[in-house]
């Protein structure tokens, strides 16, 4: 069993910073692709950033340069450093990893962004 636990949501005002951070624990050696996704109330979840194991990444248009991911392939975890913060960034925050066969979510964290 595979689990992904987010930690580092919270309540910022416009212009701060948060840092999320996903940990996988279970009975996998690594996985291909990690990232972050969020879903606000009323709309469909949308890609937030995605690294691969080898250290490529890519960006959601409205996170590119405000938003960094990364990760420890070692400690089976990734980050997502959320700097300039807009309210428009409020939403519930997935972590994500995948294999060529198997994907797993975690259970999200809330960042709520005040104007």
């Amino acid at each position: 069993q595979v689990q992904l636990v987010e930690s580092g949501g919270g309540l910022v005002q416009a212009g701060g910073s948060l840092r999320l951070s996903c940990a996988a624990s279970g009975r996998i050696f690594s996985f291909d692709i990690m990232g972050w996704y969020r879903q606000a109330p009323g709309k469909q979840r949308e890609l937030v950033a995605t690294i691969t194991s080898g250290g490529s990444t890519n960006y959601g248009d409205s996170v590119k340069g405000r938003f960094t991911i990364s990760r420890d392939n070692a400690k089976k975890m990734v980050y997502l450093q959320m700097n300039s913060l807009k309210p428009e960034d409020t939403a519930v925050y997935y972590c994500n990893a995948r294999t060529v066969v198997v994907t797993f979510w975690g259970q999200g964290t809330q960042v709520s962004v005040s104007s």
